[in-house]
């Protein structure tokens, strides 16, 4: 009996160390930007973005699939192949363009949690002497403080369950919206206004989905799992699961915005313009559920892109991934306090995020491109060569991803 148990539990520890990186995958995705981008996307517009979100999620599985093989087959990662094949200056170009949307993104993210936090504060409890700018210091210390002693693990596995209910919970509206909605389903998709700026929204969409961030750090995770060829496919069940989640909850999310927010002519300008978008299943709780994924979801997306640029000089130079040098350590304190720009400076974080997010199809043709390259060539790959298929799927996400810069840029160009 004891070692039947001792199998199952086994086995389900092997499950989730297989699915890791999927689960890296699913929880920085499906984060603040997330949220923030598919609530002003169905508010606004309805799910006539859905497009974007649906090719995005299917390309995006793609490059998982094809940036794994790569690693396992090489045994190098990401970055450290790109030096190797293709030299340090337009490496070190990527590098600094991703180390751009990290930054831009904490910018955003901690700006649309203080925000949403302040607004809980000011309806729910008669607490006057806080502000913007107090709060986000308070959560910029708890995540430098974790980071410093180490114990941060269990911390991020609270906020996760807090983004896990917030999913649940917009699952919820999203049924109840399909459910209970007397108009046609064709009023779900209505028409872009001539002349909008939906542009940026939609690289937003496509940037917090195919996150080049993201798709590096996928590299290192497979790594570290220390999957061989072997295991290929299950890395491809992995980067097949994490997608089909990704796109599901995102949808959901949209699906209740449009629900909750457009069908009201709601507007969102504003990170507390959010928070009715859960009204119609959690009731007056809606607030208080919203505000709680929105801090988990912000701060466990936070807390990765602390890391992320560190993980990214160990990748490009080929270094143990020590957090503990003195280097990381100040670069992890830099990208954190930058967090506290907008609660102090002011903007609008709500679209200072979703252009942080407009930014990753900028360097994503390059990513791109670069990996169709190493990926037929047969001294990296040996007799793993990519097959005919793969070569077409990537050459439409090429394809795909420079139609995405194109839409950034009139976006960028658009809204300024």
């Amino acid at each position: 009996m004891t070692s039947t148990q001792l199998s199952f539990k086994d086995k389900i520890k092997k499950g989730l160390k297989d699915f890791g990186p999927a689960f890296f995958i699913i929880g920085y995705v499906v984060g603040t930007g997330s949220v923030t981008s598919m609530v002003v996307s169905g508010a606004n517009y309805g799910l006539s973005l859905s497009w974007a979100l649906l090719l995005s999620c299917f390309f995006t599985y793609f490059l998982l699939v094809s940036i794994s093989k790569l690693t396992i087959v090489s045994g190098d990662t990401l970055m450290y192949n790109f030096k190797k094949a293709f030299g340090k200056p337009v490496t070190i170009f990527i590098i600094v363009a991703l180390l751009v949307s990290i930054v831009s993104s904490v910018i955003g993210v901690m700006g649309v949690v203080a925000e949403v936090t302040m607004e809980w504060i000011s309806v729910k409890t008669s607490i006057s002497f806080l502000n913007a700018p107090a709060v986000s210091i308070f959560f910029i210390c708890l995540l430098i403080g974790l980071f410093w002693t180490g114990k941060h693990e269990n911390f991020i596995k609270a906020m996760s369950i807090m983004v896990g209910f917030m999913a649940l919970s917009f699952i919820a509206t999203s049924v109840m919206v399909v459910k209970e909605t007397v108009t046609n389903i064709s009023d779900f998709f209505p028409e872009l206004p001539h002349g909008d700026n939906s542009g940026l929204v939609i690289a937003g969409i496509v940037g917090t989905t195919m996150a080049g961030v993201c798709l590096a750090s996928r590299s290192i995770l497979v790594q570290e799992q220390k999957w061989g060829i072997k295991d290929l496919k299950t890395e491809n069940r992995d980067a097949m699961s994490s997608m089909a989640l990704t796109f599901f909850i995102s949808l959901a999310i949209m699906i209740s915005a449009t629900g909750t927010l457009y069908f009201q002519g709601i507007k969102v300008n504003d990170a507390t313009d959010m928070m009715s978008a859960l009204g119609p299943w959690a009731g007056d709780f809606a607030l208080t559920l919203f505000t709680l994924g929105i801090i988990g979801a912000g701060l466990s997306s936070i807390f990765p892109n602390l890391l992320l640029f560190p993980w990214l000089i160990a990748d490009y130079t080929g270094t143990e991934r020590n957090m503990k040098k003195p280097l990381f350590k100040a670069l992890v304190v830099i990208v954190a306090l930058s967090g506290a720009i907008v609660p102090f400076f002011g903007g609008k974080p709500v679209w200072i995020l979703i252009a942080s997010q407009a930014l990753s199809p900028f360097v994503m043709p390059l990513i791109t491109l670069f990996l169709i390259i190493l990926l037929n060539k047969t001294e990296v790959m040996k007799e793993y060569k990519t097959s005919i298929w793969m070569n077409i799927a990537l050459g439409a996400t090429l394809i795909f991803n420079i139609y995405m810069l194109y839409v950034a840029l009139t976006g960028f160009m658009g809204y300024f």
